[in-house]
């Protein structure tokens, strides 16, 4: 069964850091693109960050970019977003997914697997 389980989040103060982990299982995900995107209330799901199989390609969403920085580890079949200096603007259910093609990688339908999500949320 192919799962993806994220965690790390929690409520925080304007300014503050969080670190999101997501734990791929049931396949290798090392040939994937695996990607970050949040949704906040009321509002459509939207792509933070993306990056390719081999970790040498990184894509970011402009209003998180400078700010937030996307990892991962193959061999643990583990991904990573690290949030700082994060804004009460960045307050939503963050998922992680993967998609087996290279493209269209901030395109919410194209990616295959998807996690249940982790709430992130920021104060002022």
């Amino acid at each position: 069964q192919v799962q993806l389980v994220e965690s790390g989040g929690g409520s925080v103060q304007a300014g503050d850091s969080l670190r999101l982990s997501c734990a791929a299982s049931g396949r290798t995900f090392s040939n994937d693109v695996m990607g970050w995107f949040r949704q906040a209330p009321g509002k459509e799901r939207e792509f933070v960050a993306a990056k390719s199989p081999g970790g040498t390609v990184t894509y970011y969403a402009d209003s998180v970019k400078g700010r937030f920085t996307i990892s991962r580890d193959n061999a643990k079949n583990m991904v990573y977003l690290q949030m700082n200096s994060l804004k009460p603007e960045d307050t939503a259910v963050y998922y992680c997914a993967a998609k087996h093609t290279y493209a269209a990688v901030r395109i919410a339908n194209e990616y295959n697997y998807w996690g249940q999500g982790t709430q992130v949320t920021v104060s002022s």
